[in-house]
């Protein structure tokens, strides 16, 4: 297991938060609910995630600082959309409240895209079957998660204009 107490341990805790609460805040949007400290815990947790990515000693641009830069570009927009759709009343409907779904699903899958790497990474039998992350196994998984993750996007976005909080 990892040390907690360590940067990696540390990283990996927010990483392993931002997930569950990402599902959470995912079905609660499908259902067309609000739950906000469980959205307050995964943006807070998704941001802290990306930007302590950036705290690894390294000496070039990696593969993983383009996905945590992307990762914080989609939250500053996701962030403000949320607390601004939620600050009108109507946190169910309108551009800012898609623009929030959308980032919020966005967040979320890249945290899985990069647990999925980490997983092939790490997992003797995931590394065995793709070494080089290059290999169709690696591909083909994620290609099954960014399907999964596009059609989740779809109903998270139509859950909370369907509610009938958001007709209201």
């Amino acid at each position: 297991m990892f040390d907690p107490t360590s940067w990696v341990g540390f990283h990996t805790w927010l990483s392993l938060i931002g997930i569950a609460s990402g599902f959470l805040v995912l079905a609660d949007l499908i259902a067309g609910r609000d739950r906000p400290w469980v959205v307050g815990v995964f943006l807070a947790s998704a941001f802290a995630t990306s930007a302590t990515g950036f705290g690894f000693p390294f000496a070039g641009v990696l593969p993983s600082h383009i996905v945590g830069g992307i990762a914080l570009l989609i939250l500053a927009a996701t962030i403000p959309a949320r607390y601004l759709s939620a600050s009108k009343g109507h946190a169910g409907s309108g551009r800012s409240h898609r623009i929030y779904a959308v980032g919020a699903v966005a967040s979320l899958y890249l945290l899985v895209f990069v647990a999925v790497a980490q997983a092939f990474a790490k997992i003797p039998a995931l590394q065995a079957m793709a070494p080089t992350q290059s290999e169709p196994p690696f591909a083909i998984v994620q290609g099954v998660v960014l399907l999964i993750f596009g059609l989740l996007g779809v109903a998270a976005v139509r859950g909370r204009m369907h509610s009938p909080r958001a007709a209201a």
